[in-house]
């Protein structure tokens, strides 16, 4: 996939560039800064970068990768969080804007970004990956490239809430818990009257998925594919990149008619093409799937359509706080 978001030491990824978030000045700061001089090689990465000289805020450079699994290392002067009304966000989307423009420039195939800014100054983590998947969704629509964006420290990470209100309260409104036997030995009666009926609800949208799938037998999940892609007048571009899917894969799937995808790619495919949840269901059935309530990360997926709220990187973004992952 074009992008990813990955709980990973960025010093063991492997990508044509590394971005580093770098001291203003010719010096080894703290946090990832010393881990990729220590990575790549301290003195060799030190000496290369000396002889850039002071970066700017919201600048970035590139020196060789040394030992790192990588060509390059663009070092990103990311802004100071004060209180958000300084021109730090700003700031930020340079830092991701000129890194990945940079990269472009070195022909790189591939980079991997930490949360630029979240460590030592103190830039909200939530914040700081909103705003990088929106600089990052930005540049792969007229770009092919490989983006991936580095947690490291899952204990300290939360996203706001007010990115997400609802979503939560979905969950815990459509989820099924699969251990259902433990459920009857309670005294909450209640709850047992409405796992029972949410369990009849699944076994009735399996039936219907596979009447659909047996009823509509003619027409594969590549042909329904293609025909909702000319109904909507799209590009196949305007596709593969919206559901953050590679152009081989999606060529794949539009060549070859019996072709069953992966039920992540069909997911992210009806995102894509923004259908309602009728559709959507029916889209999945082709290629043999069903949206299950027992399964969070389709109900994850199920709210965004149902809001119509179509982003990838959006949904990506809220399946990666509820640590599922991403599309």
């Amino acid at each position: 996939m074009p992008f990813r978001i990955i709980r990973n030491d960025i010093t063991k990824i492997k990508a044509d560039a590394i971005v580093n978030t770098a001291n203003p000045e010719p010096v080894i700061g703290g946090g990832t800064d010393t881990a990729i001089y220590n990575a790549a090689g301290a003195e060799e990465l030190l000496a290369e970068r000396r002889k850039i000289g002071s970066i700017a805020v919201g600048d970035a450079a590139y020196t060789p990768a040394f030992s790192l699994d990588a060509k390059y290392v663009i070092h990103t002067v990311g802004p100071y969080w004060q209180d958000g009304e300084h021109g730090e966000k700003d700031l930020l989307r340079s830092c991701y804007k000129k890194s990945l423009e940079l990269a472009d420039k070195l022909d790189c195939k591939s980079i991997a970004f930490p949360l630029i800014s979240t460590g030592v100054y103190k830039f909200p983590k939530g914040e700081a990956l909103h705003i990088s998947l929106s600089v990052i969704q930005e540049f792969l629509l007229t770009h092919d490239m490989e983006v991936t964006i580095a947690v490291f420290d899952k204990g300290s990470f939360e996203l706001s809430g007010k990115l997400f209100a609802g979503i939560d309260e979905y969950i815990d409104e459509h989820y099924v818990d699969d251990a259902i036997g433990s459920e009857y030995y309670t005294n909450d009666m209640r709850r047992i009257r409405e796992i029972e009926r949410e369990r009849m609800i699944v076994q009735r949208q399996a039936k219907t998925s596979l009447d659909e799938i047996l009823g509509n037998s003619s027409e594969t999940f590549s042909e329904m594919m293609m025909r909702l892609i000319g109904e909507r007048g799209l590009s196949n571009p305007d596709v593969y990149k919206k559901a953050n899917i590679d152009r081989k894969l999606f060529s794949a799937i539009q060549c070859k008619r019996e072709y069953q995808p992966k039920k992540k790619t069909a997911l992210a495919l009806a995102v894509a093409l923004e259908l309602d949840m009728p559709t959507t269901r029916e889209f999945l059935a082709k290629a043999g799937y069903a949206l299950s309530p027992s399964d969070k990360s389709d109900i994850i997926v199920s709210y965004f359509i149902e809001n119509r709220r179509y982003s990838i990187m959006e949904l990506n973004e809220a399946l990666f706080d509820h640590d599922i992952s991403t599309l």
